[in-house]
């Protein structure tokens, strides 16, 4: 999928009305630990992020990890970036509480500051792009950190072989259904991941990161077709 193609595609789901009201039910359902992962982040970040750090968090929309790192971090600012304006105002109530401390901006990552900025993220995002436009973006990100600041990734990334990639597909299917999902619901997101998204194994996705010129690539959460990442900048 081409750059134009997968944004059109992120756009078309977000800009859902219906999409954009169900969204908090969603990732808890189809990624197993989701909000362990904002906590496992929360903590990996603090090993370097000092207590007056500013951070980049890519992929805002929702404001699910925002709220979690903000309200969890008292000192710390953040600059989150999305480009759907119906998500970024999810994102404003969902932080309300700690809205003076972020701001938000809504388009892509060239349109974020500068930076330094002293960590970043990106959660549930890359998996919408394609290989090529991932490497921008990783690099667009690491170029914007402070050098040694810390990159959190996480995304849907699983075994890409013929033989096994429809297994993966159906377990994450299964495990929504499990967590609640309606049958249907659950199938229409298998055959939208199989059919309109570029995957990558864990192991293109680790290359990715040293390609774009980070250092110290550690997974730190898998489970079934999702992955996550922290590396330095």
């Amino acid at each position: 999928m081409g750059e134009g193609a997968a944004n059109n595609m992120v756009q078309e789901h977000f800009s859902d009305s219906e999409a954009v009201a169900r969204y908090a039910e969603g990732p808890p359902r189809f990624v197993p630990g989701f909000f362990d992962i904002h906590r496992m982040a929360l903590v990996l970040l603090r090993e370097r992020v000092p207590d007056d750090g500013r951070l980049l968090v890519l992929g805002a929309g929702g404001g699910l990890e925002l709220n979690s790192f903000a309200e969890q971090s008292s000192g710390w600012s953040f600059v989150g970036i999305d480009p759907s304006a119906q998500m970024l105002a999810l994102t404003r109530t969902a932080t309300s509480t700690v809205a003076e401390r972020i701001e938000l901006v809504q388009g892509y990552i060239e349109d974020a500051p500068a930076g330094p900025f002293d960590g970043a993220t990106c959660l549930l995002t890359l998996h919408f792009l394609d290989r090529g436009e991932r490497l921008r973006i990783l690099q667009e990100i690491r170029r914007r950190l402070s050098p040694g600041a810390p990159f959190i990734a996480a995304h849907s990334s699983f075994p890409q072989q013929a033989e096994a990639r429809p297994l993966w597909l159906e377990r994450y299917r299964n495990f929504a259904i499990a967590g609640g999902a309606e049958a249907g619901d659950a199938e229409h997101w298998r055959r939208a991941v199989e059919e309109r998204l570029t995957l990558l194994s864990p192991e293109e996705d680790e290359e990715l990161l040293r390609d774009a010129g980070f250092a110290g690539v550690t997974a730190f959460y898998a489970a079934f077709t999702w992955r996550g990442w922290v590396a330095y900048a």
